[in-house]
């Protein structure tokens, strides 16, 4: 009978892209509106500072993150071909290396040979992959697809400051985004935290901390030019 078990380091690909965007469009744009406010503008000219926001780092998390998991795709292409090659010129050097391998994890040496034999004989460049590079199916880089989860969650997260910003009074925009905003972080910090099988509190905090200190400054920023215009 096969046994089946789920762990939560299997979501991390697109748990750390989406959590990335949603916090950073959360945080991003409430700032800018924060700051902009703190500089006295308008409420119309707030709501076009968090669309423009909205959408300006929506593509940004999508090309960044598209342009960084691919350069890692890239690397990791590059370190099969060499083994491969490798694998190909000397095969036995590499069974070699892949026993000792073995050998340094506890196994003594003939059931370390035995294993390696085994594994190169049902998928040698894989056995490599894994063993050697630490190239897994579970850790293999997707760039369209952490692109497309950055970019989706970044515009979400975005989203909310920008329709708090729209139908929150004008004289009570900046306590009510920073709030919303913050409590906001602090879920989904503790949201993160439990898809990751990590403890809640710790996560929720260190976001929120992170999150008032931007807005902070940001709103220290548009207080200064403010006051200076």
């Amino acid at each position: 009978m096969k046994h089946h078990e789920s762990h939560s380091i299997a979501q991390i690909g697109w748990l750390r892209a989406a959590v990335l965007g949603a916090n950073d469009g959360i945080v991003s744009t409430a700032s800018l509106i924060l700051g902009v406010a703190a500089a006295h503008a308008s409420h119309q000219s707030l709501l076009l500072t968090g669309l423009a926001g909205l959408a300006a780092g929506s593509m940004s998390m999508a090309t960044g993150e598209y342009v960084s998991v691919s350069s890692q795709a890239d690397t990791e292409k590059a370190a099969l071909a060499q083994e491969q090659s490798e694998l190909e010129n000397d095969y036995h050097a590499e069974h070699r290396e892949l026993a000792g391998i073995y050998m340094n994890r506890g196994l003594d040496h003939p059931l370390a040979a035995q294993v390696a034999s085994k594994l190169m004989a049902h998928d040698a460049l894989g056995a490599h992959a894994r063993d050697e590079l630490g190239i897994s199916e579970l850790s293999t880089a997707r760039p369209l697809q952490a692109a497309a989860a950055s970019a989706a969650s970044f515009a979400t997260g975005a989203a909310l400051p920008l329709a708090v910003t729209a139908i929150a009074p004008a004289a009570h925009v900046m306590p009510v985004v920073a709030g919303t905003a913050l409590l906001s972080l602090a879920g989904l910090g503790a949201l993160a935290a439990k898809a990751g099988g990590a403890a809640l509190l710790p996560g929720a905090l260190r976001v929120t901390f992170w999150s008032a200190l931007a807005m902070g400054i940001t709103v220290a920023v548009g207080t200064l030019f403010g006051a200076a215009v």
